[in-house]
């Protein structure tokens, strides 16, 4: 019972680091990224669909992503998608086969609210890992008080529950010092 536990919140915790690397991914850089445009929502056809279904992203410069629709008929809806998405400061350039972005420089300014940004993703999946813990040990407690396990087995768990959330919360930190890194690179 107590492997279960921990092996449950070892692959919840690991969600959550996943997940906050995809999040860091979704914030802009100085470079143009696929992946930022990936979870862009397209109204095609009445139905809300991810913009990574329904074209290409290339990145054939550093600051520009080049999207190729799958449908021709879809330009009109990614366009006005790619001018509703916030922080994007850029004008899409239609040209009847295909949209291509370019991205400003960003500005010192921008970078650092930026960061700011990062931080707080960050600290919101930290906060996920360390309730996580919690609920752990709420989990071992229940075992210790119907006396499922002993009270060395519940000290233990609760050491390596501990220990885990440590690792996991060191690779959010981790991967938040490598996309600061990469925000404040000029």
């Amino acid at each position: 019972m107590i492997s279960e536990i921990m092996s449950t919140a070892g692959e919840k915790m690991a969600k959550a680091v996943e997940s906050a690397k995809e999040d860091f991914s979704g914030v802009r850089t100085g470079r143009a990224n696929p992946q930022l445009f990936q979870k862009v929502m397209v109204d095609y056809y009445g139905t809300p669909t991810p913009l990574g279904q329904l074209g290409q992203l290339a990145n054939p410069e550093a600051r520009t992503i080049v999207i190729t629709p799958y449908d021709k008929g879809a330009l009109k809806a990614i366009e006005a998608a790619l001018r509703e998405m916030p922080n994007l400061d850029a004008n899409p350039q239609n040209d009847g086969n295909l949209i291509r972005v370019t991205l400003p420089d960003l500005t010192e300014e921008r970078r650092k609210e930026y960061v700011k940004l990062v931080k707080a993703k960050a600290e919101d999946h930290r906060v996920v890992v360390r309730n996580l813990r919690r609920k752990g040990n709420d989990d071992l407690a229940a075992l210790k008080k119907d006396g499922e396990a002993g009270d060395d087995d519940i000290a233990r768990a609760e050491k390596e529950l501990d220990a885990l959330t440590k690792t996991h919360v060191d690779a959010i930190d981790e991967a938040l010092k490598r996309k600061e890194a990469e925000l404040l690179e000029v």
